[in-house]
């Protein structure tokens, strides 16, 4: 069933006000939190590229708060074991019984602070909650519970002590995207103290309207040109000369379903190619793995998506490409 005009206009309101109150501990960075927004809508996981000091803490604190969820910052070392991560079982010597301590990844929003820190070991304890909402420990499967969302970054700038991230963990973010700097008026606000939120950030909505809102999106109409322009795009980047590996199919699904949460929070109930558009470089971007000589040339996985949005006709309003 379509999602109706009026829940569509219901989806747009919540979103905007989720957003607006975030914005208050990250001023000037809208578009970045509408991003990382429809990602936790869309049941994804992000992965910030970004310098230290740009308020990747503060936006992961900020999304908790308002939701009124729970929120955890797990600060990866090359000595983090993964049951630091998940949680481990203790013997009780009183009760005689082993006892589960859940780990830090048990919160609706989890940072994984410098991710490319851990061993690769630690960071595949990542790939079954991020994928499946659930932790395995000795033997016994446990729910993380609903919304969950994985905030991971990594520093581009320093690379000793840090191990690359393997492209099947890589798959499992739906997004990379990057914060970035402040620009100058909203540094001159933000060193002036103007609306830098005093303590905790008021909570706008409860977990149980994300999840609402998740439902929502997945009944946003896409038009099976819009499914085929994703699907063109994917092959395309398969075939490109610069790419050793292209996106793979949970790569197809992830743009997909941000695009119908893109089209629900502009208050659609449809989702477009310019919603694909605007969604592509993020969540396909980070998904490549680019020929050795090609990266010796310099060429970027954002440039090879850029060219193929360029390369690739965009089906038009009346159906015709």
């Amino acid at each position: 069933m379509t999602i109706a005009p009026e829940q569509a206009a219901w989806f747009h309101e919540t979103f905007g006000l989720i957003a607006d109150n975030v914005e208050q501990a990250l001023l000037g960075k809208r578009h970045v939190i509408e991003l990382v927004l429809a990602t936790a809508v869309s049941g994804g996981h992000v992965l910030l590229e970004d310098a230290p000091g740009t308020g990747k803490t503060a936006l992961a604190r900020a999304i908790g708060q308002t939701i009124h969820g729970t929120s955890s910052r797990i600060q990866f070392t090359p000595d983090l074991l993964p049951g630091d991560v998940t949680g481990i079982t203790v013997f009780d010597q009183k009760s005689g019984e082993f006892e589960f301590h859940a780990g830090p990844v048990f919160a609706n929003i989890v940072l994984a602070d410098e991710i490319n820190r851990a061993s690769p070991k630690t960071q595949s304890a990542l790939l079954e909650v991020m994928e499946e909402g659930q932790v395995t420990i000795d033997g016994v499967t446990r729910s993380v519970g609903t919304p969950f969302l994985v905030l991971a970054t990594q520093n581009p700038i320093e690379q000793g002590g840090t191990y690359r991230l393997p492209e099947a963990q890589l798959d499992r973010f739906s997004i990379k995207t990057s914060i970035g700097y402040p620009d100058e008026a909203a540094t001159m606000r933000i060193l002036q103290g103007v609306g830098t939120p005093k303590g905790e950030l008021e909570a706008i909505v409860g977990t149980d309207t994300i999840v609402a809102m998740t439902e929502l999106s997945r009944s946003v109409y896409v038009n099976p040109l819009v499914s085929d322009y994703i699907m063109r795009l994917v092959d395309a980047t398969r075939r490109a000369s610069e790419v050793r590996l292209g996106v793979s199919v949970r790569g197809a699904i992830a743009l997909s379903r941000l695009a119908m949460t893109w089209a629900a929070a502009a208050g659609r109930s449809y989702a477009t190619p310019d919603d694909v558009r605007e969604l592509a470089v993020a969540a396909l971007a980070h998904r490549l793995v680019l020929e050795p000589e090609a990266e010796f040339d310099g060429v970027t996985q954002s440039a090879v998506v850029n060219q193929i949005l360029l390369d690739v006709p965009a089906p038009r309003e009346n159906g015709v490409a």
